[in-house]
């Protein structure tokens, strides 16, 4: 049991992976708000694009 603790004890004070968890998670955030980003973007060009064609095609170019 004394070996099991010991070993316990080491494993918990052990920081050499560390660095690599904190860049994970940096990493899975920054992915996670260019997804978001992404998704309000694509959300709302359709509606933007609709907009612009109806008041482009009223417009005349002063071709007649």
């Amino acid at each position: 049991m004394r070996v099991y603790r010991i070993s316990v004890r080491r494993f918990v004070c052990d920081e050499s992976g560390a660095v690599t968890v904190d860049w994970v998670a940096l990493t899975a955030a920054i992915l996670m708000i260019g997804m978001f980003v992404g998704f309000s973007v694509t959300s709302s060009v359709p509606t933007l694009a609709n907009k612009v064609s109806g008041v482009v095609s009223n417009r005349s170019v002063g071709l007649e």
